[in-house]
């Protein structure tokens, strides 16, 4: 992108999936997918392909380019120095991205960060990070109604021959069924390890989860068409790439932001508390009010939000870090939530990758204190995390960013989706409810994808 930036008017969709159709079997092709506009921030689709440069962090944490060279300095560094190569447009434009990055960060990335080095076992061959740096963007407006193509005229001519041909969704299924890295009985163990740590004080709450795989085979853009008609949600997104001649993607479905910044202004969206929605109106609307009356939901989401305001407040201006929700009622296609807003303002001239990179992982998939919580974490699940409970998102070359936490959120790695399922424990947590409430988070998800086939 350049000082010749434009804007032009194309076809406005109630989804993005038309284009991104058109666009997915460019190289780098990425879609953040409001999915469900009506949400809070769910009001625009960004879709892009064929950076103009990579970053990946290696699972040692190293930051590389595209050619597989080490860069100097940390990986949020390294990102930085990366964004600062695209010029800022001279015009003001009210959209959310006009060119940046767009990628996603791991729960390994924060794992590194905080200097963790457990037993735990990789998961998954997944960088650490990956990161394109764009320098076009089609945007697509909910609220307004209208699609924007955000490019240098040169670019445009590109994307708009990109879009005169779209890759229609290919055949997907399943060739195993989905099966837990930790039996009933394993689960029942950890929750009581949890307890005695919670008892010791060394946490008030801890984050536990469980990981589902399946083998696949055929096309994982129609296994993402699936789980985003079970669950649209106003923080969904789908990148696939080839490594090591390996099919690697992410599938992510998550209700939550993590951290936005616009101008300056900061907000994160705590989820805790969790309920399925009834089978009728009158059952749904008696799970929604004990969600709302529950000390014990409240309790753990108001510690998230302590947690939250404390990493904020390591970057925001003093005085600024305000909590304007506390444990809103969000309901979605599966599940009802307790949500909270946390705001706060960032000193003039701090980028946001520095709060990014000062509140990650984030607190609401961790537990409280955030650091002795992953320990205990890294010790008790059989294997890492890899991108669940990072995040999706991207950083606009003018500072504007918005990020998500992905959960509900499935990798794939040569021919194995996994996804995840947990749930914050407290001291008055009851086990056979925690383990439920983890499988009824994603049940839905593996179900859209159908039942396992024959691979011969």
């Amino acid at each position: 992108m350049n000082a010749e930036l434009q804007t032009t008017s194309l076809p406005y969709h109630a989804t993005p999936l038309r284009y991104f159709e058109a666009l997915r079997s460019r190289p780098g092709a990425v879609l953040l997918d409001s999915g469900r506009p009506q949400a809070p921030g769910g009001r625009f689709d960004i879709l892009s392909s064929d950076p103009i440069e990579w970053l990946e962090v290696d699972q040692h944490g190293l930051p590389r380019d595209s050619s597989g060279r080490a860069l100097e300095g940390s990986a949020f560094d390294a990102q930085q120095r990366l964004l600062e190569r695209l010029p800022r447009p001279r015009q003001e434009l009210d959209l959310p991205f006009v060119g940046g990055l767009i990628g996603y960060w791991s729960y390994d990335l924060g794992r590194q960060l905080a200097g963790i080095e457990g037993p735990s076992q990789t998961a998954t061959a997944l960088p650490q990070a990956r990161l394109g740096l764009y320098d076009w963007a089609l945007i697509q407006d909910h609220q307004e109604r209208r699609c924007l193509l955000v490019a240098s005229p040169e670019r445009r001519q590109q994307v708009q021959t990109w879009l005169a041909t779209a890759t229609p969704a290919g055949d997907f299924s399943l060739n195993s069924a989905f099966t837990s890295n930790l039996s009933e009985a394993g689960y029942r163990d950890r929750f009581a390890r949890v307890q005695d740590y919670i008892r010791a004080g060394d946490c008030y709450q801890i984050n536990l989860a469980q990981r589902y795989s399946a083998d696949y085979r055929g096309d994982l853009w129609q296994a993402y068409l699936r789980l985003r008609d079970a669950t649209p949600t106003p923080f969904a997104g789908f990148m696939a790439w080839q490594c090591a001649g390996r099919e690697q993607a992410l599938l992510s479905l998550s209700p939550e932001r993590f951290v936005e910044s616009r101008q300056g202004e900061v907000e994160t969206r705590p989820i805790k508390g969790t309920r399925p929605r009834g089978a009728n109106e009158q059952e749904d609307a008696a799970l929604a009010q004990e969600l709302s009356s529950s000390i014990k939901d409240r309790a753990e989401n108001v510690m998230i939000v302590d947690l939250l305001r404390n990493d904020l407040g390591r970057v925001c201006q003093p005085g600024t870090v305000k909590v304007p929700q506390l444990c809103g009622l969000e309901s979605y296609a599966n599940v009802h939530h307790l949500v909270s807003v946390v705001k706060g303002r960032l000193p003039d001239e701090t980028p946001p990758l520095k709060l990014l990179e000062a509140a990650f992982p984030g607190g609401s998939i961790t537990g409280a204190p955030k650091i002795r919580a992953m320990q205990i974490i890294d010790e008790l699940e059989p294997d890492r995390r890899s991108a669940y409970c990072g995040s999706l998102g991207y950083v606009d070359v003018r500072g504007h960013m918005d990020t998500s936490i992905a959960i509900r959120t499935l990798v794939a790695d040569a021919g194995r989706l996994h996804i995840w399922g947990g749930g914050g424990l407290v001291a008055d947590s009851r086990e056979q409810a925690e383990y439920t409430e983890t499988q009824d988070k994603i049940r839905h998800l593996m179900a859209a994808l159908g039942t396992a086939t024959d691979s011969r």
